[in-house]
């Protein structure tokens, strides 16, 4: 009896020893938040899905405990929730900034407690933090230029921002209106908050049909909404060879719209799809970025070194290279289509600027679910 006593002891040791092992190894998991502030768009909810993608792939399953908190487009908040984050042990914040400077503080104080600070796509301006973005105020010109040349330097332009505060919003709109003001005889005749979403899109350009016209406009710099814009043309009864050039975002409906007209191939289009010829151009901030802020983010916990900026390609979609994802794979992403079937992609809002070699383990099922490639 006695070996048996002492063979049960021996196992239960073992057991205890296993479990201990077993809560040790989950206690290495980093412990990392999404801090995310306004949310009411595609972008963002697109965006969010790869940050939770990333986290559930394969390499980082067993690495990444993620908790999310949404603080809405309101600063004093996000400083609350980052703060409470940082009281709960939190080793890294992945945060989409409402300001680039209201949070320096609160940021500062974190990486006091060597908190790791990585915004993705807006910007935050203390040194200590890390961003991911692209060149905003690239987007703005390149765009600008465009439409510009589009007009032969004159016209009326409609002008659509993002969500007010944002780095994003105020370096593209005024990298906009600078190259607008290099042309005298082009005039920014109304403008409207379209917050990022074709909803509010519409609802803007309603409000500003009523004391300009179709006829009164030349064309349209948005940073969301021509999709919308050319939707609403086609209700309005405006032919194809009308539509006015619009430069806007890397919506999925609006890139569909480029293909040429009567594009052999597209599948699941419908009369909301209006081709628009040599009408538009289309760039992306990337829905990605924040699932490459995370991938840093677990690199830097893991005493790797990670750059302060990480500057993203501008993707810039023109009717030369809209180039169609026929089944939305890995590979045609890599061999460079840039917009979805519509039977693929249902909500023409959906951002399409995907595709990044940074980034494998985030796909097409990402963006649109949550899911990891692997």
């Amino acid at each position: 009896m006695r070996w048996i006593r002492a063979a049960l002891g021996a196992a239960t040791g073992l057991a205890l020893a296993a479990g201990a092992y077993n809560a040790h190894a989950a206690d290495k998991k980093f412990k990392i938040f999404l801090s995310m502030s306004y949310i009411g768009n595609d972008w963002q909810a697109e965006a969010a899905n790869m940050v939770k993608a990333m986290a559930a792939s394969k390499d980082y399953r067993d690495k990444v405990d993620l908790q999310v908190q949404v603080a809405g487009p309101n600063a004093q908040r996000q400083i609350q929730q980052i703060n409470a984050m940082v009281q709960q042990g939190a080793q890294a914040i992945v945060v989409y900034p409402i300001s680039p400077t209201a949070l320096n503080q609160v940021v500062h104080n974190a990486c006091e407690r060597h908190v790791v600070i990585i915004a993705y796509d807006a910007e935050i301006t203390e040194p200590c933090a890390y961003n991911v973005h692209i060149d905003q105020t690239e987007a703005g010109h390149v765009t600008a230029e465009w439409l510009a040349q589009k007009l032969n330097g004159k016209g009326s332009v409609v002008v659509l921002t993002g969500v007010p505060g944002t780095s994003v919003d105020t370096q593209r709109t005024a990298a906009a209106k600078e190259v607008f003001a290099k042309h005298p005889d082009m005039h920014v005749v109304a403008e409207g908050v379209g917050m990022w979403s074709q909803a509010v899109a519409r609802t803007e350009i309603t409000k500003i049909l009523t004391t300009h016209p179709w006829n009164e406009i030349d064309g349209f710099w948005v940073q969301v909404g021509c999709y919308t814009i050319a939707s609403m043309e086609k209700e309005a009864g405006i032919p194809d060879d009308k539509l006015k050039p619009c430069a806007g975002e890397g919506a999925n409906g609006h890139r569909v719209q480029m293909l040429p007209i009567n594009y052999a191939g597209v599948q699941g289009a419908n009369a909301t799809y209006r081709p628009m010829g040599e009408a538009g151009i289309s760039y992306a901030s990337p829905p990605y970025s924040g699932g490459l802020a995370l991938k840093l983010a677990v690199d830097k916990l893991e005493g790797k070194e990670i750059p302060k900026l990480t500057k993203l390609p501008l993707p810039v979609v023109t009717n030369e290279t809209v180039k169609l994802c026929r089944e939305g794979t890995w590979a045609e992403m890599q061999a460079g289509c840039n917009v979805f079937q519509p039977s693929i992609i249902s909500n023409p809002g959906w951002f399409a600027s995907i595709y990044s070699p940074q980034t494998p383990e985030i796909g097409l099922q990402a963006a649109l679910n949550g899911k990891p490639e692997q």
